[in-house]
Order: C-alpha cells, then sequence, then structure tokens
C-alpha cells in the first residue's frame, strides 16, 4: 500500500465532490432537484464506463447477482441524492454539508439494529454526542423564531437529514451487497438506475435549462463520476480507517465556497454544531482502527475454528 498517495486520491474526491455540490447549488434556484439528478448521473456514465474499461473491468461492471438488491440501492440512493440536491437550494451549502456528516453517525446506528452488528458503549456515546450536534445545526432551523415547516430552511433542513438518513441505509444495503457484487457494478449499476430513476420527476415541473445551466449539469456529472473513481482508488492504497478523517477536510471547502462564492456566513450555532459531529465522527474512526488493529494481533493465535 502506499498511504500517501490514498490520502491524495481521497482528498482530491472530496474536492471533486464539494464542486459538485457548488455546481447544483448554482442552478438549485431554476432547475429541479429531479433534473439535477438526471444530469448528475447520466453524465457521470461516461466517465465511469471508460474507467472501467480502461481497468478491463466493463464486463464485471455489468455483471449482476441479485437485482433485487441493486434496485434497492439505487432507489434508496437516488432518494437521498435528490433530497440532498432539494435541500442545496434551501440552505447555506456549510450547512447542509455539516448536517450530511450525521449520515456515519446513522449508518453506525442501523447497522446495529439491521445488520446486528454489535456496538459498545464507547462508539453509542460517540454517536450520541454527533446527534447532540445535528441538533444544535438544526435547533434554528426547526424550533427557531418563526419557524414552520412552510418556511425553505426549515424544509431544507428536514430534507437533509432524510438524505443522511437514506444515504446510511444505501451503505447498509451496500455492506449486504459487497458479500456477492464487485464494486464495478455496484458504481455502474447506481448511475445506470439513479438515471432512469430520475425520470419519474418528469411531470412535476422540468425547465429547459438556459446554456450556463446546462453547462455547470453537465460539469456536475463529469466531477461526480470522475470524484467516484478517485474515491474508488484511493481505497486501494491506504486502509479505510486512515482515510476516513479527510472526508471533513469537506468543510473547509464547503465554508470557503459558501462565504465567497455564495456570501454565506456560517452562525456559530452551526459551527459549534459541526465541530460536535467532527468530533464524534473522528472519534467512531479511531475506535474502529482501535479495534482493527487489535484483531489484526489476534489473528495469529487463533485456532482454524476461529
Amino acid at each position: 500500500m502506499t498511504p500517501f498517495r490514498g490520502i491524495l486520491l481521497k482528498i482530491s474526491a472530496v474536492v471533486l465532490f464539494v464542486l459538485m455540490q457548488t455546481c447544483i447549488k448554482a442552478v438549485s434556484g431554476d432547475v429541479p432537484a429531479g433534473e439535477t439528478v438526471f444530469f448528475r448521473s447520466l453524465f457521470a456514465l461516461p466517465v465511469i464506463i471508460g474507467w472501467l474499461a480502461v481497468r478491463g473491468e466493463l464486463a464485471r461492471g455489468v455483471r449482476v447477482v441479485s437485482v433485487k438488491m441493486h434496485l434497492l440501492r439505487g432507489i434508496v440512493g437516488t432518494a437521498a441524492m435528490g433530497m440532498g440536491f432539494a435541500a442545496l437550494g434551501l440552505l447555506p451549502l456549510p450547512e447542509v454539508t455539516a448536517i450530511g456528516y450525521a449520515m456515519p453517525l446513522l449508518t453506525v446506528v442501523f447497522a446495529a439494529l439491521i445488520l446486528k452488528e454489535q456496538v459498545r458503549l464507547f462508539r453509542f456515546a460517540a454517536v450520541g454526542l454527533g446527534l447532540v450536534g445535528v441538533l444544535i445545526v438544526l435547533w434554528p432551523r426547526l424550533v427557531g423564531s418563526g419557524a414552520s415547516l412552510g418556511e425553505g430552511a426549515a424544509l431544507g433542513a428536514l430534507l437533509v437529514l432524510g438524505s443522511a438518513s437514506l444515504a446510511a441505509l444505501a451503505q447498509i444495503t451496500i455492506r449486504r451487497m459487497v458479500a456477492t457484487e464487485t464494486t464495478s457494478s455496484i458504481v455502474f449499476w447506481f448511475s445506470i438506475t439513479a438515471t432512469l430513476a430520475s425520470l419519474l420527476t418528469l411531470p412535476f415541473g422540468w425547465v429547459v435549462p438556459a446554456g450556463w445551466q446546462m453547462g455547470l449539469l453537465v460539469l456536475s456529472g463529469i466531477l461526480g463520476g470522475v470524484g467516484q473513481i478517485l474515491l474508488t482508488s484511493s481505497y486501494r492504497h491506504a486502509d479505510a480507517s486512515l482515510l476516513a478523517p479527510f472526508d471533513y477536510t469537506s468543510m473547509l471547502l464547503a465554508l470557503g465556497i459558501g462565504y465567497f462564492v455564495f456570501a454565506e456566513v456560517p452562525t456559530p450555532m452551526m459551527l459549534t454544531g459541526a465541530a460536535l459531529i467532527i468530533t464524534a465522527g473522528v472519534l467512531i474512526i479511531w475506535r474502529e482502527r482501535q479495534l482493527g488493529l487489535k484483531r489484526g494481533r489476534a489473528r495469529p493465535n487463533m485456532t482454524p475454528q476461529g
């Protein structure tokens, strides 16, 4: 393994995903979320197909063992993407980023409830800390002065929280799929499913984008596709536990883009909540790494029966 290369690839992927969100946010006032999902998924496909072809994995990418699991992962993931894109039009970019960090916290909870994974007190305490941070970020939007579901910001807060929840469920689905499906097929068929599923929103008011809007929509797909490839490639060079903390570099970029591009000034409550969420995430990653090291040391002493 080459950890430094893995870290560079992971940071590059994070940067591309934030730039993709920036493109989506820039057109969100005029282009419906379902339409943005369509373009994001459609124009990621040539990038992904080209990558698979160069690697000689195109046949593996098309091969499917469980159509049902791919459909489930695709529908849940597409809904998560759509809700997240809709939230970008209603909330500041750093706020969407901060609440989106709830996804790995919720993944721990869902893994315990659905997959029956053993989650000890330390991780549950870290999840609790992170959810307190999420509540701090959400509080002004949901129960602040004059907040209501009819207000755009309140709806945006619920949408991004729903997006994080569905994304966590998608992660749980992927954990089950990797036992029988290749990474190539999961990436390829998700893009196909998202492209087709987003067409179901066509009757709800698609628009003909202006030239600059179309350019940003196409760019969002290319950025998303390249970002996915870099993310996947990063795990070939370094362990997931080493790379995971670099997800949080997206907050620095989101703060900068939010301020300089969209004139969004972060509030003290948002920054406080984000700090708690990031702290909780790093604690969970650290604990996972410690447990992984312990399992690695114990493995040579195990009997063939484990």
